[in-house]
């Protein structure tokens, strides 16, 4: 019986360590706002050379942008789609789940009105061993290119706050392509492991960006739209060198680096190595507990006799 009660406990523990505090749709938020929410509108971020020259290679660049006297981390993509295509993954929020990492559910509960339309989605993530629910309120605003987002107050979230915005508009020197500006800004509660804080605020911007490029270029391509870079130092140097590689006979079955599958890594992420850890430790102390109560359990017994 006190084995049984101490596995009980152990369980218990890890319960809460696992799944935090819980969220709630009939209950509202502890407050009603804590961080500054963004403004619609251009972030009026300058890029300098070096920054172009970044974004013309396919990689983000991240700065940052006033926020009083503190700053928030910002990201610039450049995607090789019209900005309706973007817009149109960044909007189905209804299937974040299955293009976005580490969502496990995206589920729009209320939309209304059209300029701004205010779009209300619940959303939960998985990061590590820790599950987080949480509630939000975007307000899309097609006349400012802009998708801004708040926690909905109305309902009790797994994060104590969260504010964020995006902003797409056509690249300036390819009117096929688009440049997006992506910032956002999360607090979480005590509760939250550090390994969990670590992960979100070291990956969430590019990986933000990385998917909705991934997607976006993805769907420019099932539509049929010539899926390019526009006229860059870059693009003319491999158009040259697949000019070179054709009269040399070396082109004919040569595939570009952007059709092919990203490369596998090179091992397990983060996330699942914190996994494994959690597995490694819980087993451990549930090794440790019943050796600890078969002492107990035996100088019990002594006592009686």
């Amino acid at each position: 019986m006190a084995r049984l009660s101490g596995l009980l406990i152990l369980l218990v523990a890890l319960s809460l360590l696992v799944y935090g505090e819980s969220a709630s749709a009939s209950n509202p938020h502890p407050h009603r706002g804590k961080v500054q929410p963004f403004k619609a509108g251009d972030p009026k971020v300058k890029l300098n050379a070096k920054a172009e020259s970044l974004l013309a290679s396919g990689k983000p660049y991240q700065t940052q942008i006033k926020n009083g006297n503190k700053g928030r981390g910002l990201v610039v993509q450049d995607i090789n789609a019209p900005s309706d295509v973007v817009w149109g993954r960044i909007l189905d929020l209804d299937n974040y789940s299955k293009f976005v990492p580490r969502t496990t559910i995206s589920e729009n509960y209320k939309v209304k009105g059209s300029n701004p339309q205010i779009i209300h989605t619940r959303m939960a993530l998985s990061v590590v061993v820790t599950k987080m629910e949480f509630f939000i309120r975007h307000q899309y605003y097609p006349g400012k290119n802009s998708l801004i987002w708040t926690l909905d107050y109305d309902r009790n979230s797994d994060i104590d706050d969260s504010c964020g915005f995006w902003y797409v508009v056509p690249h300036p020197s390819n009117p096929s392509a688009s440049r997006v500006f992506y910032s956002v800004e999360v607090s979480m509660f005590d509760w939250v492991p550090g390994i969990v804080m670590d992960i979100l605020s070291k990956k969430a911007l590019t990986e933000a960006t990385g998917w909705v490029k991934k997607e976006s270029e993805k769907k420019a391509r099932a539509m049929g739209l010539e899926v390019g870079g526009g006229d860059t130092k870059q693009d003319k140097k491999k158009k040259d060198k697949k000019k070179k590689d054709k009269k040399k006979g070396k082109g004919k079955k040569k595939v570009d680096d952007e059709d092919l599958p990203p490369p596998l890594p090179p091992g397990p992420d983060d996330a699942t190595l914190a996994r494994r850890w959690f597995g490694v430790f819980a087993i451990l102390g549930l090794v440790a507990l019943n050796i600890f109560l078969f002492f107990e359990n035996m100088s019990g017994g002594k006592k009686k006799d």
